[in-house]
């Protein structure tokens, strides 16, 4: 190549380099000044997280009798407290496994999480399906505590910069007591203390590990998965917590079949069976 000709490619060469940087040094600049509007915009007039430091749930009143059974339970909803350090690992792993892998790892809002829901209820747009979300245990606590379940962009956006703000205020187990504190799991039971209760009329630390795992299948529709109503779906749902809890590396392959071999039982009570809403 003559060296005139040559040195009139790399000046062609730098320009279209110099171009397509300039373009993307604005587009950077572009979405930065995006996010920064949104945050200004949507994140006036938030409720006050730092309230959930205050946290204290409704509990049951209870009576029992001189031997310590209990004969009557007193509450609109079932609720009992238990500090995140005092339940199983494996029931943490549970729900980790079903709710949020990267829980530990993410700053309150998973970018992969939200792209892989995104691409994915894209592909399977009039397809029927249900669509998949994103949500983090960091959002699931910013909208059981401080929104409400309106379905839009708007709530969304405040959810994701709720999410940021408590991820700075507080720690990672603080947010995850107050998700196992709070979230429905059906039957009038708030929390992963009172559905062990309700469900096994067992404590937190007698479950065995496929009781663990109907437990972290039920945040996401509990009617959908009720035990004796939709047995198959609810074994269904628990035997995929399973599976996701061997693919994380929490349990092997020969506990997830022992666990799967299980018949989903729950200890019937009166009313189980009505329609289930929280």
């Amino acid at each position: 190549m003559p060296k005139r000709r040559r040195k009139s490619f790399l000046l062609r060469f730098v320009g279209v380099v110099s171009v397509l940087f300039s373009l993307l040094f604005l587009g950077l600049v572009a979405s930065a000044a995006g996010v920064l509007w949104i945050f200004w915009t949507y994140g006036k007039g938030l409720p006050d997280y730092h309230q959930l430091a205050l946290y204290e749930p409704p509990v049951a009143t209870r009576i029992h009798a001189g031997n310590g059974a209990l004969i009557a339970e007193h509450a609109r909803e079932k609720r009992v407290f238990m500090p995140v350090e005092a339940m199983p690992p494996r029931l943490i792993q549970a729900f980790l496994s079903a709710e949020d892998k990267a829980f530990y790892a993410h700053f309150g809002v998973d970018p992969r999480a939200l792209l892989r829901a995104v691409v994915t209820n894209v592909m399977n747009y009039g397809t029927g399906r249900r669509p998949i979300g994103a949500s983090t245990i960091t959002q699931q606590v910013a909208k059981n505590f401080l929104l409400t379940n309106e379905v839009s962009i708007d709530r969304k956006i405040k959810e994701a910069i709720l999410s940021f703000r408590m991820e700075r205020a507080f720690t990672k187990d603080q947010i995850l007591a107050l998700y196992l504190n709070e979230i429905y799991l059906g039957q009038g039971s708030y929390g992963v203390a009172a559905a062990s209760l309700n469900y096994f009329d067992k404590p937190l630390d007698q479950l065995t590990l496929e009781e663990m795992a109907y437990l972290a299948a039920l945040p996401k529709a509990p009617s959908n998965y009720h035990p004796t109503r939709r047995t198959k779906s609810a074994t269904i749902r628990r035997d995929w917590v399973l599976g996701e809890m061997q693919q994380n590396g929490f349990i092997t392959e020969a506990e997830r079949m022992q666990a799967v071999a299980v018949p989903l039982a729950v200890v019937r009570r009166s009313g189980f069976d009505s329609t289930d809403a929280p």
